[in-house]
């Protein structure tokens, strides 16, 4: 039994906890996309007249720019403490920014006229600070006060390119402080609570690791204090652990929990693929205060682990298994579409035997894990998706037949210049994100309108957007990209599935632009 079973057989108090806090992050992402929106209109303002440097209110809360990519929470602390008491700080990894809560207004007010007056560094790279919109940071009750914190954490994984496992959580965090139990679910994303022996402990990993990436470019680490104040954990596996209870009953031999070299490179299997040299974890902090002396960190390996001969071996091939397809709307290229987002794909075949059914290799393994992880379920076409881990480790292409639509029931993808994983520079650029309403589209032409893109919806029979918003671009560039939201999930991922890889042509054209869609992270526009 997984988890996220477990999940739903434990008291409903847990449950919710787990879903408030999902909704506490969509909720925080979203304010933060508006907050750098209005940070941008105030520069343009402050250009426009260098006099009134301050247009937005005066507030509490600092918004930092320019961070560099290797910035974790305790170097803004080491850094802007001298300006006053920090109450919280929320990292915004992917857009190099974050807010700082100061005490009073007055502590940000020195931070703010002292970064417009000479230099401030963090991390070694100079920094950038306003006022935010917000006047107060939101998070859970009490998570301000350092004598009323919580000793479980929330983390959120994103961009996870790779497995995360207890393995490689208790890795990350027990140098920090000492682990008592960890509980990862993936009902929104990849999430974890890792429960700490003290709040001290708990408060040290916070600062830590709060935007850190656990793999070189991927799997950041984006961390809140949890509200459950312990964790339940029933089974020792890949998905839960409680490290003081080792004996507790483990998933049956094969399938259980093996301890991962992780540190200073990416899991061994890349080093044959096309992802090029191991890439180390980022480092701590050099403020050493965060990090336990090497006399206190118990061995990593105390516990009892069962013998198995390579990492979840029940998830050991790169063939996906996926059932539910519609038999008339799906095909080999609208599958390649659509799952093309977790990994590169070598080849699709429709099973004759078996109804809306297909294998899709995939480059390896873990693209597999990533596809099980965020498309099993979904639902498209008023069916519901069921991905799993195939038998076979290859696609054959035998038994060719025409489906409905006219089309081969095998389609070789490996050569097509639309995977998204051919290289370590392509992959890392890639934002691994779970179905959402809102749909990011890239490559457009600039000739291209609202109007243009919803007739696309419209001749291709699929639901129209309700808002919709393209970024500025440069004078010299020759694409634009933007957000669409839809009224649903399900109607996004209908017109991913269909319009992603488009051919747009334009007049007097030499080549089309090919139209790329993915998973935005915004929860509305």
């Amino acid at each position: 039994m997984s988890v996220l079973e477990e999940y739903e057989r434990a008291p409903k108090r847990l449950k919710q906890c787990a879903e408030d806090e999902e909704d506490l992050e969509e909720g925080e992402e979203s304010d933060m996309a508006e907050e750098e929106d209005e940070e941008r209109s105030s520069s343009a303002r402050r250009k426009d007249n260098s006099s009134d440097t301050h247009r937005i209110t005066p507030s509490p809360v600092v918004h930092v720019r320019g961070l560099c990519d290797s910035v974790v929470e305790a170097d803004l602390v080491e850094a802007l403490e001298k300006f006053g008491n920090i109450c919280y700080v929320m990292m915004m990894p992917f857009k190099r920014q974050a807010l700082v809560e100061f005490k009073d207004v007055q502590n940000a007010d020195r931070c703010v006229a002292c970064g417009s007056q000479e230099a401030v560094y963090i991390a070694g790279q100079q920094a950038y600070f306003n006022y935010s919109t917000s006047k107060r940071i939101t998070r859970p009750t009490n998570a301000d006060d350092p004598n009323s914190g919580n000793k479980v954490l929330l983390l959120s994984i994103q961009n996870p390119l790779y497995p995360i496992t207890t393995d490689v959580l208790y890795t990350v965090c027990n140098p920090i402080g000492s682990v008592l139990r960890i509980v990862i679910f993936k009902r929104n994303g990849i999430q974890a609570m890792v429960e700490f022996e003290s709040i001290q402990n708990a408060q040290k990993a916070k600062a830590a690791l709060n935007g850190a990436d656990i793999y070189a470019g991927c799997c950041t680490l984006k961390i809140e204090y949890a509200r459950p104040s312990r964790l339940n954990v029933i089974r020792n596996d890949n998905d839960s652990w409680d490290y003081t209870k080792p004996f507790l009953l483990r998933r049956e031999r094969g399938k259980g929990r093996q301890r991962q070299a992780i540190l200073g490179e990416h899991p061994s299997s890349y080093s044959d693929s096309a992802y090029g040299s191991h890439c180390p974890l980022l480092p701590l902090p050099s403020n050493t205060r965060f990090k336990r002396s090497s006399h206190d960190v118990p061995e990593v390996v105390a516990y009892p682990l069962p013998q198995t001969s390579s990492y979840m071996s029940h998830t050991s091939s790169s063939v996906a298994m996926v059932s539910g397809l519609h038999t008339t709307k799906m095909n080999c290229t609208r599958i390649f579409n659509l799952f093309c987002l977790y990994g590169n794909i070598e080849k699709v075949k429709f099973m004759k035997s078996v109804p809306g059914t297909a294998l899709v290799e995939m480059g390896d393994e873990y693209a597999v894990d990533r596809a099980i992880t965020h498309l099993n379920s979904i639902k498209i076409f008023s069916k519901r998706l069921n991905v799993c881990v195939s038998k076979q480790h290859a696609v054959i292409p035998s038994q060719v037949f025409e489906l409905e639509d006219g089309s081969s029931s095998y389609k070789d993808f490996a050569m097509t210049r639309n995977n998204r994983f051919t290289s370590a520079g392509q992959a890392s650029k890639n934002i691994i994100q779970p179905p959402s309403c809102v749909l990011h589209f890239y490559n457009v032409p600039p000739c291209i309108t609202e109007d243009d893109l919803q007739r696309l919806c419209t001749e291709h029979d699929v639901p129209g957007f309700i808002k919709y918003k393209v970024f500025d671009a440069k004078p010299s560039s020759k694409t634009i990209s933007g957000l669409l939201e839809f009224d649903s999930k399900t109607h996004a991922v209908e017109v991913l599935t269909i319009l992603n890889h488009y051919q747009i042509r334009i007049p007097n054209g030499s080549n089309p632009y090919t139209l790329k869609l993915c998973f935005s992270t915004s929860s509305h526009l």
